[in-house]
């Protein structure tokens, strides 16, 4: 729920978590990727990951999602650079390339608000290139250009296209030789975070929202609600305050579990302060819980060391020296001061004086990495013991 997105010129890139409403839709589609060495256990492949794009007739949205999948290739598609641009670096893949034999966990992706999915092609393509199908959606109504803030609340909008998603895909000849249904799990980021709890069973509460913003209405999350601008179309239009008590309460605050959802990895979830509690305790997957920055820097946006000592099975994490903006794509050499010569407010491409984003990335890969292949070590164990 706490996406940015900066507008610089023509340039669109997906930042995260301050501003919204200021910076929505500042830089054109641009994300990167990052080759990792990935200690891990999961088989990793040496031939190129595939790519293709395409579109899933949705019966909640009346219209098809656009939706990206990543998986282990035979190296037979064409060469492509994925949403390379001034500011950030590509991301390699084969585009249309026919898929490596054998059966492969599915990991979902949810990106957050006002962003979409070329923003998290870095993490989609370690994942792949550790033996993972990886598939998401540009959801509606909060996505690049198409953002505003009565559709951010819609949180059970993003949570239908995950699971219609789902069902496309264990249903369809084209990938269901090839996907393992026991292992389906979701990473998300953001407020895609907060659809990837949901989807475990957590619950949100409309009131403690409310009373968040009422208590925090600085916070940027917050600022969005106050009106502004919003993106319809491609264009941006005004918007007015947007009341949080005004949301269908009954939606907002169903349950949107999906019992094929077999483990989650959150990072930077929103909607943090907003769950309700018995919902969280009930929640019997295994889940991580990963926040980007040192311990008393976290905006309480996105702080969820309390939510993972409530999940019975979940892991926390937090990755120093890093912040919001570290889950963005590399940058290109240079473009922190073109950012800055164009009047960019932000440090979307800001080198920390500690660590290089790519050093963060790197460790955002392993422990995303390791968590789902831990997520399914427990699910072994809970399945072996329930068959003693």
């Amino acid at each position: 729920m706490i996406e940015v997105e900066t507008a610089v010129s023509s340039i669109e890139a997906q930042s995260s978590f301050l501003k919204p409403d200021e910076v929505l839709m500042r830089l054109t589609t641009a994300f990167t990727a990052f080759f990792f060495v990935v200690t891990s256990t999961a088989p990793v492949f040496a031939g190129e990951v595939g790519l293709q794009d395409i579109r899933i007739f949705s019966h909640e949205r009346g219209s098809a999602l656009a939706v990206t999948i990543w998986y282990p290739s035979k190296d037979d598609g064409e060469s492509a650079l994925i949403g390379e641009n001034r500011i950030f670096e590509g991301t390699p893949a084969l585009k249309n390339a026919s898929i490596e034999t054998g059966r492969f966990p599915l990991v979902m992706l949810s990106h957050g608000s006002g962003s979409r999915m070329e923003g998290m092609a870095w993490i989609a393509r370690v994942l792949a290139e550790a033996g993972f199908i990886v598939a998401g959606p540009n959801h509606p109504g909060t996505t690049s250009g198409d953002s505003t803030p009565a559709a951010t609340s819609k949180i059970w909008e993003r949570t239908e296209d995950i699971s219609t998603i789902i069902t496309a895909l264990v249903s369809d000849s084209r990938w269901q030789a090839s996907i393992n249904k026991d292992r389906i799990g979701v990473l998300g980021f953001s407020l895609g975070g907060s659809t990837a709890i949901e989807l475990a069973g957590a619950r949100a509460d409309l009131d403690a929202y409310a009373r968040y913003c009422d208590d925090y209405p600085t916070m940027m999350d917050c600022r969005w609600f106050e009106g502004g601008r919003g993106f319809v179309d491609n264009n941006q239009v005004r918007v007015e305050k947007f009341d949080l008590r005004s949301i269908n309460r009954e939606r907002f605050e169903q349950s949107n579990r999906d019992p094929r959802i077999a483990s989650a990895v959150l990072v930077d979830p929103g909607l943090a302060t907003a769950f309700s509690p018995e919902s969280v305790e009930n929640i019997n997957i295994p889940l991580t819980f990963i926040n980007l920055g040192s311990i008393g820097k976290i905006p309480l946006a996105v702080l969820s060391d309390r939510l993972a000592k409530q999940v019975p099975d979940a892991t926390y994490a937090q990755v120093d020296d890093s912040d919001h903006f570290s889950f963005l794509p590399l940058c290109k050499q240079g473009a922190a001061n073109f950012l800055k010569s164009v009047g960019d407010p932000d440090p979307i491409c800001e080198q920390g004086a500690r660590r290089s984003r790519a050093d963060i990335h790197e460790e955002l890969a392993i422990l995303i990495t390791q968590a789902f292949e831990r997520h399914a070590a427990q699910i072994d164990a809970k399945t072996r013991d329930r068959r003693k």
